[in-house]
């Protein structure tokens, strides 16, 4: 495990994960809950903002490993899951949309990860329909982590629409990644 500027980067995203959650759950008193939901969307805007520059460093600077490959994405998806799970305790986003978002992450990286496998990676790299997915997830998070109008804008309900294209966006992402995929599942029987 190559030690490097973007694969700190990553570990320290993992690391803020159950300070993340942890902060919904500090003893009463400590913060108000309008603080609590800043702490929160700030440090998952803080996240998304490092995955962004892990990326542009690692190819930047030449620092591109297999192991920060496998474990960007990783983080990605565990602290969108720990956020989802947030938000379905505190009542701010459906349980319908977590299974599908999570769901979805299980089975197209458990697909990815086959299609490796077997030489046919290539034929489920990142999609333009996956990064839509992506973009609609984490502008829909911090507003529903957020919780409270901002500007005059009702953030939960701008959130909660678009956390709910973001589901739209996953299920037809994932088809669209097992329609490509499904020459080499027929052929694998």
């Amino acid at each position: 495990m190559p030690l490097n500027l973007p694969n700190l980067l990553t570990w320290g995203r993992i690391v803020m994960i159950p300070l993340f959650v942890g902060v919904f759950y500090l003893p009463d008193g400590w913060l108000s809950a309008h603080e609590r939901n800043v702490f929160a969307t700030g440090m998952f805007i803080a996240a998304a903002v490092t995955d962004w520059i892990d990326g542009w460093l690692a190819r930047k600077l030449g620092q591109t490993t297999a192991f920060g490959a496998f474990l960007d994405p990783v983080a990605d998806k565990l602290m969108v899951a720990a956020a989802l799970v947030v938000l379905v305790e505190f009542d701010r986003a459906s349980a319908i949309v977590a299974l599908i978002i999570v769901g979805r992450e299980i089975t197209i990286s458990a697909l990815r990860e086959w299609m490796a496998k077997i030489g046919a990676a290539r034929s489920v790299a990142v999609s333009m329909i996956g990064k839509l997915k992506t973009t609609a997830q984490m502008v829909a998070i911090p507003m529903l982590l957020y919780g409270a109008p901002l500007g005059g804008l009702d953030m939960v309900l701008i959130g909660t629409w678009l956390v709910w294209a973001a589901a739209l966006l996953t299920l037809w992402s994932m088809g669209y990644y097992l329609r490509r995929a499904w020459p080499e599942i027929a052929s694998a029987r």
